[in-house]
C-alpha cells in the first residue's frame, strides 16, 4: 500500500476589515500602467476568499514585476505601495502556507535595481514585527526569519540589515521562554509546546549566526569597545544559550542545540584560529583561567559555564557543540585544537558514573560515537601530530578506557546504545589501524592478535560479543578467525536454538561467510576452484545441524541464516541436495530431529523464497540409503535436512519446477512422496511448503506438483497436533491462492487468444478443485474424528473464500456439491465441539441453496422445529446447536411462516404484525419481518414473573450471565421489566436503585460488578433523576440538583445530557475528593478517615468475613484513573496537580495520624488505594516529557522509605512500609520504562537498609522490594541455572549503570564483615549480610575489564572472605559462592594458593572450625568454577602456582586428626576435585603423589576401616557429609576413573570397595553409589569401547548384589538395585497364572467379581514381554516362548484381554520400518502366522476384536510394505475404532 505524502494546507489570506481598506486604498492611487496592472493583481488577490486563485494571482504579480523596466516605470508610490503589500503578506503568512512561499519567489523575481527597493520594504515590515513587544507571535516570527534565509536572497540581505534586531528579538524570545518554563511545571502539553517553540528558536538564531559571518565578523573588528548594540546583543544571546543548558526543566534536544549554539557563536566571534580550542576548553573544564583569551564581556556572558556546581550534562552538550560546529576533517589540526580532541573524550568518560537517565546515556554513546568519527578524519590525513598518534593507538591509557566504556554498555538495555558502541568500536579499529605500524597486513598486529583472542573466550551470552566479532571480520577477514578458532561456525550454528540469540548469530555467521568467499575468490582467480573449501566451512556443518538438531533450531535456522547463505552463494543448492543423499549412515539425532530428508526440504524451501532460476540437475536416489541409517526416535534425518534446504530455496525463487522425474530438477519425485507422508511432522510441513510457496504469486502449478498434494491430502487430515494443522491450513490458503491469481491470469490470456497449454492448465485446475472438493466432502461421513472434520472445514471455508460455490462462473464448483454433500455438512452441527459447529455453519452459508434444499418448506419447517426442541434441553450442547441452526435459518425467506406453524401448533392466540411494504430492498424487508414476528410472539409470551427470573440472574457470580441478563432485560417489553414509574408500584425504581447504591459499597468484587450492570439497566429510565434526588434526601446530604435540560429535542436526547450531567457532577466530586492539596505534601499527610471506619494506618476496617478485590478489580481500576488522568491533564494539569481540597483540622494532626481504639488491627501493607492512584497518576505523565513528577516522587517515596533517626515503632513505621510497598509497584510498573531506572540506586539502599528495623511489616516490605530491584536490574531468569552468566552481570556494568551503590554496598559490607566474628563462639549475623552477599553473588569479572577501575572489584574480596569466617553455616556458603565472580579466572590459582596458606598446618587448641570450614568452602567453590570455565588459560601461568606446596601440610585436616567432620568432609571434596580427570595447577609428580595420599586416607577412613562401634555408627553433626565426600573420592577409584589411581594389584580390591560402599548403614552413601553405578552401566558399548574396557573394570555377582536388595530397608535403594530380580519374579509369577497355566475349568471360565480387571492387569505384564519391551526380560530361550504366550492370550475367553492384546498388536505394527531396524530387529521379535490370524478372525465373536483382527492380517499380508506411510496406517485405525465404537452402541 503506497501512503501518499500528505499536501500542505493552503489557506487563503485573512485580513481584518481596517487592515484590508488601508492596503486598497494605497493600491488605488495614479502610477504608470504597468504598476497599475501589478496593483490591480495584488488588489484582486487581497479581495480573493479562495486560496489556490490567491497563489495564481501571487504569481501572476511575480510574472509581472519580472518584466518591469527601469526606463518604463519609476519607482513612485504605487509601486511602492505594491513591494510593501508583498513584504506584509510575506510576514504575514505561516510558515507552512504555500502562498508565503509564492510571495517569496514574487518578491526575488524583480529586476536587479529593484532589489534594494525590495529589501528596505520587507526590512521595514520585518521591523515593525520585531519592534513589537508581545510574545504571542514569538513562533510566527522565528519561523518567518527562518523562511528569510531559507533560499531566499532578499530575505537574507533583509536578515543582514537587521541583525542587531533579529538577535534582540531572540534574546527578548529565550527570555520569555526561561521564565514562562519555570512556571509551567506539571502541565505537559503546553510544556511540550514551548519545548517545540524554544527549539525552532535556538535552530533559526544558529542560522542567523551562521549566515551573518562577515557582518558579524566587520562588526567585532571593527568596533572599539564592547558596548556596541551587536556586542550587547551577541552577549544577551550567549547568556540565554547559557540559561538553557544549565536550566534542567529544558529538554535535551534543546539543551544539545543550545550547546552547538553557543560553541558555534565563540567561533564565529573569536574567529578560527587557536583561541577557539582553548575557550571550548575551558569551558569544558570549568578552569577560568583557560578563559581569559575571551573577550571580558563573552566571560560574563558564559558566566554560569563556569561554575563548578553546574549540571554534569553542560559538558557533554558543550562536547557535542565542539564536535558539530569546529572542522576536523581534512586538515592538520593545530596544538590547541589538538588537545582540545583528547581532552572531549576525558569529559565524556567522566560522565559513566554520573549520569543516571537512560536517554543522557544515549546521549553519551551518541556522542563518544560523532568523536570517534571525528577523531578518524583527523588521522586519516597524510601528516598527523604525533601526540595524537601516540594516544589514538591501540593500548594507549585513552583507548583502554574507551574500550572499557563499550564494554561496560553493550548489554544496555537500550538498543541504541549497543548500537553505538559497536560503531564506536569499529572506529577505534580504524584509529588504530592508521596510528600504529600495521596497516597492510593487521593480522600480524600483536595488539589486535590479543583483542581478538580475548573477545573469542568470552561467553557467548553476551550480545555485545557479536557485534566487536562483526567489526573484527571487516577489519581482518574471515579467515583470521577461522584460523584462530576453526570451530567458530559450529559454535554460532548451535546458538541458533536460542531465539534471543539467534538473530546476532545469524549476522555474524553472515559477515563471516561473505568475507570467506570474497577472499577466496580473490585468492583463486580460476572459475570455482574455492567453492569446496568454502563448502566445508560453511555448508557441511550446516547440514549435520539440520539432521540432528531440535525443531526450534531449525526453524531459527531456516528464519535467520539459511536464506542468508542462498543469497551469498546460489549454486550451494545443489551441493546441499548431493551432500544430503550421501549423508552417511552414522548420521543421529536427538530426539525430535528430522534427519536428512528434513534438511533437505529446509533447504529447498529457503532457496525457493530467494527468488533465482536453476538448471537441471540429475542426483542419484536416497530411498533405501535412508531406511538403513541409523538414528534416534523422531529423527528427521537427512530427508528432514533436504526437504527443509529446498522449501527455503523455492520460497526465495532459487528452485523451479520442471516436468521430469525429478522434482525442480534436483529431487526424484518418490523422494518427495516420502517427505509428504514422513513421520515427521516437521518434514511433511517442509515438503507441502514446498509445494505451495513461492516467490511469484502467479506462478502456474505443475501436474507434478497437483499429483504430489493429491498423495499429500488423505494421508494428513487426520493429524493430531494443532500446530500441524494450522500450518498444513496456511500453506494450502497460499496453494488456493496463487491458483486463483494464476487463474486470473490464464483466463485474460484466454480472452485476447486461444492457446491450447494455457487451457489444459486450466482445465487441469478446475479438475484439481473438484477433487480437492470431493475428497473433502467425504470427510464427513458419520464417526468421523474432530481432526479430519476441523481440516476439511478449515479448507472448504477456504475454497469458499477464494473460489466461491457459484454454479455459473469460474471454475463452476458449485455443481460438485450435492445435496448428502450439504447434508453432511450439516450433521456436523451436531458435533460436541464448538469449533466445527461454527464453521460447519459458515460454510452452510456459503453452499449453493439448491445443495442445502432450506427453500423448501417442509424441511425449513422440520429443521426449525428441531432448532426449538434443541432450545429446550438442559444439555449445554443442544443449546448451543440451536443457536448455530437458529442463526442458518434467520436469512430465509420462509422462516416467518414456520414461526408461525409452530405458534399454530401450540394453540397460541396471537395476531400477527402487518408486514412492512415499501420501497426498501428484499433482504432488509425480509429481516426487519421476520424481527417483528419474532418480537410479537416473544412479546406476547413474557410476563413479569418471567422477566423477575432474569432480574434475579444479576446476582450470579459469573460475569458472563450478568451481561446476558442485562442485555436481555433492556429488550423485554417495558410492560415485563415495570421499570417506569407507575401509581401502583410508585416505589420499584427507587428501590432498585437504592440496592445497586448498598451493592456499589460492597467490598465484594462481584457485588460492585451487579450495581454496575444494574445502574446501567436503571441509566435509561426516565425517573431515574426523582429516584436519585429521593436516595439522597433520605440520607439528609444537602446538594443542589443540576437544573435539567430543557429543549426541543427529543426525550431521549434530553435524559442522556441529564445523565451526563449527574454522572459529570458525580466525577468532579470523585476527583476533588482525590486530587491532593501539594503533591510534595501528599505523600507525608493524608485524609484520616472516621475512627469507626479506620485503624491506626489509615485503613478501612472490613468485617471478618470480607472478601478481598481479586487483582483484576484493582488493574481495572487503575487503567480506568489513569484514562480519566490522562484526560484530565492536556486541559488543567496545574490546576490540579497545585490545588485539592482542604482538610479538616478537626480529622487528623499535624502528623497524619489518628488515634484508633484498642482493638484495632494494624494492617500497614494494604495501601491499594494510594498506589493504584500513584500508578495511574505517574504513568498518565507523557514519556516525552521531562518527567518531573515522576523525579519528585520518586524523591518523596524514598525519603519515606529509608530508616528515621527515631526509635522504629509499630506506628510509626507504616509510613515506610507504604512507601516501600508504593516503591515496589512502580519499579514494577513496565509503563515507566527506562524511566525509572535512575532512581533503582536509592530504591536498593532503601531495601537493604530496611532490613534492620525491628520491625516485621518493613522487613517484609523490604525483602518483595528487594525481589522487585533484583528482576529490574538482571532482568528475567534466562536459565534454569540460577547461577549461571545469563542471570548475571558483569561489575563494571553494574556499578557503571548505578554508581551510587559502589560506596554504599561497599560500606554495608565493611559493617557487615565486621560483625561476623565466630571467635566469641556468639552467632551475630548482620540484618543485611545475606542481601549483600545475594547481590555481590549476581556480579562477575569479565576479561575485558582490566585492573584499572575506579568501580573495581578488587576491594570487596577480602571483606567476603572474612564473612567466610561465620558462625552461621548458611553465610558461609553466600560467602563462598560470592567470592567467585569476583575472581579473574587467571588469578584463580594464586587465590587458592593464598587461602589454602592460611589454613593452619597442625592441630591445637585454640583452632577455629568456622575459619577453617569457611576458607575450604571459597577454595572448592573457585576451584568447581576454575574447572568448569571452558575459557580458562591454558597456557603455562598455571603451572607456576602448583598448589601441591601448600596442599600436603595441611593433608591432616582430612584425617582422624581433625575431631571436625564438617572440615574433613570440605577437604576430602577438594582433593577429590583435584585428583579428577580434569587439568589443575598442580604439577604431574605432586598430582601422582596427591592421589596416592588420598587413597591412603580412603582406606584408613571410618567408611573403609572402622575400628570400633562409634565409626560403624557415626552419628555426630556432618557425619553423613563427610561419609558422602569419602563416597565420592571411593567411587573416582572404583567406577569413574580407576586408570588414575594406582591400586593395589588384588583382583578384587575395587570390588570389595565397592561393596563395602553399598553396604554402609547411611543410606545417603547407598544411594549415591547406586545411581553412579547405573550412569556407568547406561553408557553405550561404543563408549565403553573407546575407553579400552567393559561397563566396569571388575564384575558385581548377582548373589551380592541380590543379598543387598533382599537387606536394603530404603526404598530408593530398592529400586536400584532389585529391579532385574524384580523382573525374573514377575516372569514367574505370569507363567504360573490362570491365564496363561490354568489347572482346571474354574481357572479357564473365572467369573468371579474383578476377573477381569486381574486378567487384564496379566495381560499388561504378558504384552510387556512379548510386544512392548522383550530386551528387558530374560525369557526362556526356546524360539516359540513368546510366540505361544500371545497365542494363548488371544484366545482367552474374556474379550477384553483379547482386545487390548490386539490394539497393542496393531500399534507396534504401524510403527515404521526404519524404527524396527534403528532397534535391529523387526517389527516383532516373532512371526506370527497368517493361518493363526485367520483362524482368530473366524472364530472371533466380539465385533470390535473382529475388526482388529482383520486390519492386523491386513498388515500381515506379504503385498502390504510395513513401513507404509503413517498417514495411511492412522487413517486405518481410526476408521476401524470408529467402526467399533459404532457398533459397541448398537449392542
Amino acid at each position: 500500500m503506497v501512503v501518499k505524502k500528505k499536501a500542505p494546507k493552503v489557506e487563503a489570506v485573512a485580513l481584518d476589515d481596517v487592515k484590508l481598506k488601508s492596503l486598497t486604498d494605497s493600491l488605488s492611487v495614479e502610477g504608470d500602467s504597468r504598476s497599475t496592472e501589478l496593483a490591480r493583481v495584488l488588489k484582486d488577490s487581497l479581495l480573493s476568499s479562495d486560496p489556490v486563485e490567491q497563489i495564481q494571482l501571487i504569481s501572476k504579480a511575480g510574472v509581472l514585476l519580472e518584466q518591469l523596466r527601469e526606463d518604463e516605470c519609476t519607482m513612485g508610490p504605487l509601486l511602492q505601495a505594491c513591494m510593501s503589500t508583498l513584504a506584509f503578506l510575506f510576514t504575514t503568512l505561516p510558515a507552512k502556507n504555500p502562498l508565503k512561499r509564492a510571495v517569496a519567489s514574487a518578491l526575488g523575481s524583480g529586476p536587479d535595481w529593484l532589489q534594494e527597493q525590495t529589501v528596505g520594504c520587507l526590512s521595514e515590515s520585518l521591523s515593525s514585527c520585531l519592534s513589537s513587544t508581545s510574545t504571542d507571535h514569538c513562533s510566527h516570527l522565528t519561523d518567518s526569519i527562518t523562511s528569510c534565509l531559507d533560499g531566499f536572497k532578499i530575505g537574507e540581505k533583509c536578515v543582514h540589515r537587521l541583525l542587531t534586531e533579529v538577535l534582540q528579538f531572540f534574546q527578548r524570545t529565550f527570555n520569555y521562554y526561561v521564565e514562562q518554563n519555570r512556571g509551567l511545571s506539571g502541565r505537559h502539553v503546553a510544556q511540550a509546546q514551548l519545548m517545540q517553540s524554544c527549539l525552532a528558536a535556538v535552530k533559526a538564531s544558529m542560522l542567523v549566526v551562521q549566515r551573518s559571518q562577515e557582518p558579524i565578523t566587520t562588526v567585532v573588528l571593527s568596533a572599539s569597545d564592547d558596548q556596541s548594540d551587536l556586542h550587547q546583543a551577541l552577549s544577551g544571546l550567549l547568556n540565554c544559550y547559557t540559561c538553557i543548558l544549565t536550566d534542567e526543566e529544558f529538554v535535551q534536544t534543546v539543551q544539545s542545540t543550545a550547546g552547538m549554539a553557543v560553541v558555534l557563536l565563540i567561533r564565529s566571534i573569536i574567529g578560527n584560529g587557536d583561541d577557539v580550542p582553548v575557550i571550548v576548553a575551558g569551558l569544558l573544564q570549568c578552569s577560568v583561567d583557560a578563559s581569559s583569551i575571551a573577550p571580558q564581556w563573552l566571560r560574563q556572558s558564559c558566566a554560569g559555564l563556569y561554575e563548578r556546581g553546574r549540571p554534569a550534562a553542560v559538558a557533554l552538550y558543550l562536547s557535542h557543540g565542539a564536535l558539530a560546529m569546529l572542522s576536523w576533517r581534512g586538515k592538520t589540526l593545530g596544538p590547541q585544537a589538538e588537545k582540545l580532541l583528547l581532552l572531549i573524550p576525558e569529559v565524556l568518560l567522566s560522565l559513566d558514573t554520573r549520569v543516571k537517565e537512560s536517554s543522557t546515556v544515549m546521549v553519551v554513546a551518541r556522542v563518544l560515537t560523532l568523536w570517534s568519527g571525528a577523531a578518524v578524519d583527523c588521522v586519516q590525513v597524510d601528516t598527523h601530530p604525533p601526540l595524537l598518534r601516540s594516544s589514538l593507538i591501540g593500548g594507549s591509557s585513552l583507548i583502554v578506557r574507551l574500550h572499557q566504556h563499550i564494554y561496560a554498555h553493550w548489554e544496555h538495555p537500550l538498543d541504541g546504545v549497543r548500537h553505538q558502541t559497536c560503531s564506536m568500536f569499529q572506529n577505534l579499529l580504524t584509529l588504530h589501524q592508521h596510528c600504529s605500524g600495521h596497516k597492510s597486513d593487521p593480522t600480524g598486529d600483536p595488539y589486535i592478535t590479543q583483542l581478538t583472542q580475548d573477545l573469542l573466550t568470552l561467553e557467548w551470552h553476551m550480545k555485545g560479543k557479536y557485534g566487536t566479532l562483526g567489526c573484527l571480520v571487516e577489519h581482518l577477514g574471515a579467515e583470521y578467525l577461522l584460523k584462530l578458532d576453526g570451530g567458530l561456525p559450529s559454535r554460532l550454528l548451535d546458538l541458533m536454538g536460542d531465539q534471543t540469540m539467534a538473530p546476532y548469530a545469524s549476522d555474524l555467521l553472515e559477515k563471516l561467510f561473505v568475507s570467506h568467499k570474497a577472499q577466496l575468490c580473490a585468492r583463486f582467480r580460476d572459475g570455482d576452484a574455492w567453492i569446496d573449501g568454502w563448502h566445508e566451512v560453511w555448508v557441511r556443518p550446516l547440514l549435520q545441524v539440520l539432521c540432528t538438531a531440535r525443531l526450534d533450531q531449525t526453524t531459527y535456522i531456516l528464519d535467520y541464516f539459511l536464506p542468508k547463505l542462498l543469497r551469498c552463494n546460489p549454486s550451494s543448492l545443489s551441493h546441499m541436495v548431493q551432500a544430503l543423499q550421501e549423508m552417511p549412515a552414522c548420521t543421529e539425532g536427538s530426539a525430535g530431529s528430522r534427519g536428512a530428508l528434513g534438511a533437505l526440504m529446509t533447504c529447498l524451501r529457503a532457496a525457493r523464497s530467494q527468488g533465482y532460476v536453476w538448471k537441471n540437475t540429475t542426483y542419484h536416489k536416497m530411498n533405501s540409503r535412508n531406511k538403513k541409517k541409523n538414528r534416534s526416535a523422531g529423527s528427521r534425518g537427512a530427508l528432514g535436512a533436504l526437504m527443509t534446504c529446498l522449501r527455503a530455496a523455492r520460497s526465495q525463487g532459487v528452485l523451479k519446477s520442471v516436468e521430469e522425474e525429478l522434482w525442480g530438477g534436483l529431487v526424484p519425485l518418490p523422494l518427495m512422496r516420502q517427505a509428504l507422508v514422513h513421520k515427521h511432522d516437521q518434514v511433511r510441513m517442509d515438503a507441502l511448503g514446498l509445494l505451495c510457496e513461492s516467490h511469484r504469486s502467479t506462478e502456474t502449478l505443475s501436474r507434478q506438483e497437483i499429483e504430489l498434494i493429491r498423495h499429500f491430502l488423505p494421508f494428513n487430515l487426520n493429524s493430531q497436533s494443532p500446530g500441524v494443522r494450522q500450518q498444513t491450513v496456511s500453506l494450502l490458503k497460499k496453494l488456493l491462492c496463487r491458483m486463483k491469481d494464476g487463474a486470473q491470469l490464464l483466463q485474460k490470456k484466454l480472452d485476447q487468444h486461444h492457446n491450447h497449454k494455457d487451457q489444459q492448465v486450466f482445465n487441469m485446475y478446475q479438475e484439481f478443485l473438484c477433487w480437492f472438493c470431493e475428497t473433502l466432502f467425504q470427510v464427513f461421513h458419520p464417526g468421523a474424528s474432530f481432526s479430519r472434520c476441523l481440516m476439511a472445514l478449515h479448507l472448504l471455508g477456504l475454497i469458499a473464500e477464494h473460489f466461491t460455490f457459484n454454479t455459473g462462473c469460474g471454475f463452476a464448483l458449485g455443481e460438485s456439491v450435492s445435496f448428502s454433500h450439504a447434508q453432511a455438512v450439516l450433521y456436523c452441527l451436531a458435533s460436541n465441539f464448538l469449533e466445527v459447529k461454527q464453521l460447519a455453519c459458515n460454510l452452510l452459508q456459503k453452499l449453493p441453496p439448491a445443495a442445502v434444499r432450506l427453500q423448501e418448506p417442509e424441511r425449513l419447517q422440520s429443521l426449525f422445529q428441531v432448532a426449538l426442541d434443541l432450545s429446550t434441553s438442559t444439555k449445554p450442547f443442544d443449546s448451543v446447536t440451536a443457536a448455530h441452526l437458529l442463526n442458518l435459518l434467520l436469512h430465509q425467506p420462509g422462516l416467518q411462516d414456520a414461526l408461525l406453524r409452530c405458534i399454530q401448533k401450540q394453540h397460541i392466540p396471537v395476531q400477527p404484525p402487518a408486514l412492512i411494504q415499501s420501497q426498501t430492498s428484499e433482504a432488509a424487508s425480509l429481516e426487519q419481518n421476520t424481527l417483528a414476528g419474532c418480537g410479537f410472539a416473544l412479546g406476547e409470551s413474557v410476563s413479569f414473573s418471567h422477566a423477575q427470573a432474569v432480574l434475579y440472574c444479576l446476582a450470579s457470580n459469573f460475569l458472563e450471565v450478568k451481561q446476558l441478563a442485562c442485555n436481555l432485560l433492556q429488550k423485554l417489553p417495558p410492560t415485563a421489566v415495570r421499570l417506569q414509574v407507575s401509581v401502583k408500584e410508585p416505589e420499584r425504581l427507587q428501590s432498585l436503585f437504592q440496592v445497586a447504591l448498598d451493592l456499589s459499597t460492597s467490598t465484594k468484587p462481584f457485588d460492585s460488578v451487579t450495581a454496575a450492570h444494574l445502574l446501567n439497566l436503571l441509566l435509561h429510565q426516565p425517573g431515574l433523576q426523582d429516584a436519585l434526588l429521593r436516595c439522597i434526601q433520605k440520607q439528609h446530604i444537602p446538594v443542589q440538583p443540576p437544573a435539567l435540560i430543557q429543549s426541543q429535542t427529543s426525550e431521549a436526547a434530553s435524559l442522556e445530557q441529564n445523565t451526563l450531567a449527574e454522572s459529570s457532577a458525580g466525577l468532579q466530586k470523585i476527583l476533588q475528593e482525590i486530587q491532593p492539596r501539594d503533591t510534595n505534601d501528599f505523600f507525608t499527610s493524608a485524609r484520616e478517615l472516621d475512627p469507626s471506619e479506620s485503624d491506626c494506618n489509615g485503613e478501612q476496617k472490613e468485617p471478618e468475613n470480607a472478601v478481598h478485590k481479586p487483582q483484576s478489580c484493582n488493574s481495572e481500576s487503575s487503567a480506568g484513573l489513569q484514562k480519566i488522568l490522562q484526560e484530565i491533564q492536556p486541559r488543567d494539569t496545574n490546576d490540579f496537580f497545585t490545588s485539592a481540597r482542604e482538610l479538616d483540622p478537626s480529622e487528623s494532626d499535624c502528623n497524619g495520624e489518628q488515634k484508633e481504639p484498642e482493638n484495632a488491627v494494624h494492617k500497614p501493607q494494604s495501601c491499594n488505594s494510594v498506589r493504584i492512584y500513584i500508578r495511574a497518576l505517574l504513568s498518565s505523565e507523557p514519556k516525552s516529557s521531562s518527567c518531573g513528577l515522576l523525579k519528585m516522587t520518586m524523591r518523596s517515596l524514598t525519603a519515606l522509605a529509608m530508616p528515621s533517626n527515631d526509635a522504629d515503632t509499630e506506628s510509626s513505621s507504616v509510613p515506610q512500609v507504604h512507601a516501600l510497598n508504593i516503591l515496589r509497584a512502580l519499579y514494577r510498573d513496565t509503563r515507566l520504562g527506562e524511566n525509572i531506572v535512575p532512581f533503582v540506586s536509592d530504591g536498593m539502599q532503601a531495601a537493604i537498609l530496611g532490613f534492620t528495623s525491628p520491625v516485621w511489616a518493613v522487613r517484609n516490605s523490604s525483602t518483595l522490594l528487594f525481589s522487585t530491584l533484583i528482576t529490574r536490574i538482571f532482568g528475567v531468569k534466562k536459565g534454569k541455572d540460577e547461577h549461571s552468566k545469563k542471570n548475571r552481570m558483569t561489575g563494571r556494568e553494574f556499578f557503571t549503570r548505578f554508581p551510587a551503590l559502589y560506596p554504599f554496598l561497599l560500606s554495608q559490607l565493611q559493617e557487615a564483615a565486621a560483625s561476623v566474628n565466630s571467635d566469641s563462639g556468639q552467632v551475630k549475623l548482620h540484618p543485611s549480610l545475606f542481601l549483600l552477599l545475594l547481590v555481590l553473588g549476581r556480579l562477575y569479572p569479565s576479561p575485558m575489564d582490566g585492573s584499572s577501575s575506579p568501580l573495581g572489584l578488587a576491594p570487596f574480596m577480602p571483606l567476603i572472605i572474612r564473612c567466610g569466617r561465620s558462625a552461621v553455616y548458611r553465610t558461609r556458603e553466600m560467602a563462598a559462592r560470592a567470592l567467585v565472580p569476583f575472581v579473574l579466572v587467571t588469578q584463580v590459582p594464586s587465590t587458592i594458593q593464598t587461602l589454602l596458606e592460611e589454613l593452619p598446618q597442625e592441630s591445637g587448641p585454640g583452632l577455629q572450625q568456622n575459619h577453617i570450614h569457611g576458607t575450604l568452602l571459597q577454595v572448592l567453590s573457585l576451584l568447581r568454577s576454575y574447572l568448569a570455565d571452558t575459557h580458562r588459560p591454558q597456557s603455562g601461568n598455571e603451572q607456576d602456582c602448583d598448589l601441591s606446596s601448600a596442599l600436603f601440610p595441611r593433608l591432616w585436616l582430612a584425617t582422624r586428626q581433625n575431631p571436625c567432620l564438617v572440615t574433613r568432609g570440605a577437604f576430602l571434596d577438594l582433593l577429590g576435585c583435584l585428583c579428577g580427570c580434569l587439568p589443575v595447577p598442580v604439577s604431574e609428580s605432586q598430582l601422582k603423589k596427591l592421589r596416592e595420599e588420598t587413597l591412603q586416607i580412603l582406606m584408613a577412613s571410618e567408611l573403609v576401616a572402622p575400628q570400633g562401634p562409634d565409626d560403624i555408627n557415626l552419628s555426630v553433626p556432618g557425619a553423613t557429609q563427610y561419609l558422602q565426600s569419602l563416597a565420592h573420592i571411593a567411587v573416582s577409584v572404583c567406577v569413574e576413573s580407576p586408570h588414575l589411581w594406582d591400586c593395589p594389584e588384588s583382583a578384587g580390591f575395587q570390588r570389595d570397595l565397592l561393596e563395602r560402599l553399598l553396604r554402609c548403614l547411611h543410606y545417603e552413601v547407598r544411594l549415591f553409589v547406586l545411581d553412579q553405578l547405573l550412569r556407568r552401566l547406561q553408557k553405550t558399548e561404543e563408549d565403553s569401547q573407546h575407553r579400552g574396557q567393559g561397563p566396569l573394570p571388575f564384575d558385581l555377582s548377582v548373589s551380592s548384589l541380590t543379598s543387598l536388595a533382599f537387606h536394603e530397608t530404603y526404598p530408593g535403594c530398592q529400586a536400584k538395585s532389585q529391579l532385574k530380580k524384580l523382573r525374573e519374579e514377575t516372569l514367574q509369577i505370569l507363567m504360573a497364572s490362570e491365564l496363561v497355566a490354568p489347572q482346571g475349568p474354574d481357572d479357564i471360565n473365572l467369573s468371579v467379581p474383578g476377573a477381569t480387571q486381574y486378567l487384564q492387569s496379566l495381560a499388561h505384564i504378558a504384552v510387556s514381554v512379548c510386544v512392548e519391551s522383550p530386551h528387558l526380560w530374560d525369557c526362556p530361550e526356546s524360539a516359540g516362548f513368546q510366540r505361544d504366550l500371545l497365542e494363548r492370550l488371544l484366545r482367552c475367553l474374556h474379550y477384553e484381554v483379547r482386545l487390548f492384546v490386539l490394539d497393542q498388536l496393531l500399534r507396534r505394527l504401524q510403527k515404521t520400518e526404519e524404527d524396527s531396524q534403528h532397534r535391529g530387529q523387526g517389527p516383532l521379535p516373532f512371526d506370527l502366522s497368517v493361518s493363526s490370524l485367520t483362524s482368530l478372525a473366524f472364530h472371533e465373536t466380539y465385533p470390535g476384536c473382529q475388526a482388529k483382527c482383520g486390519a492386523l492380517l491386513c498388515r500381515s499380508l506379504p503385498n502390504i510394505s510395513a513401513g507404509a506411510a503413517p498417514g495411511r496406517v492412522n487413517a486405518t485405525g481410526k476408521e476401524e475404532e470408529k467402526k467399533q465404537e459404532t457398533e459397541e452402541g448398537k449392542e
